[in-house]
């Protein structure tokens, strides 16, 4: 039991241990749940009850009535979930922004690439999240959905979905790192 307790302490994870695991909560999930995997509708969940509270006519419309209702579903369920998984995991490894290893987006890739201001790294981070989510908005899913869930299912669109993602990824990365990395 020691043993177990010592590797969830550590900072990072064998990918093939995380692998199986989040293949069995994906299991879980579908067994549990009836429901896959998949956090970008939480968004718009979340989305659509604040905009219902500060602007009702605007988001009184086919979308937010019929497709994506404004509740709370399965999938703002999942998001708090990970959310204080996340803060549990950080905590538990000692990598929470107070923690003993300072995690305030301080790694040497990134300083050398967006400078040595943390609010601009944060800025850039945030920026970066934001259009993921429009992506996703668009795509009709995000990558828990249509890669984890779908590969889950062996479903052909979520390999290509898996191919274009790293593709797009290795693009992204030589544009912004310069081939310096």
């Amino acid at each position: 039991m020691k043993t177990i307790i010592n590797y969830v302490r550590k900072d990072t994870w064998s990918p093939y241990i995380a692998g199986i695991l989040l293949g069995v909560v994906g299991v879980l999930a579908v067994w549990l749940s009836n429901s896959l995997l998949g956090a970008s509708g939480g968004f718009e969940n979340l989305a659509g009850i604040a905009g219902k509270a500060i602007a009702p006519d605007l988001f009184s419309n086919m979308y937010f009535n019929f497709i994506m209702p404004p509740e709370i579903t399965w999938n703002v369920i999942l998001l708090v979930g990970v959310f204080f998984g996340g803060m549990l995991g950080a905590a538990t490894s000692g990598t929470l922004l107070w923690g003993k290893k300072n995690a305030a987006n301080s790694d040497e890739q990134w300083k050398r690439t967006f400078g040595p201001q943390t609010w601009r790294r944060w800025l850039i981070a945030f920026v970066g999240a934001i259009v993921l989510q429009f992506a996703a908005g668009i795509a009709g899913g995000c990558t828990s959905g249509l890669a984890i869930s779908g590969g889950m299912l062996l479903a052909p669109s979520a390999f290509l979905f898996i191919a274009g993602m790293f593709a797009s990824g290795i693009v992204t990365a030589l544009v912004i790192y310069r081939r310096r990395f």
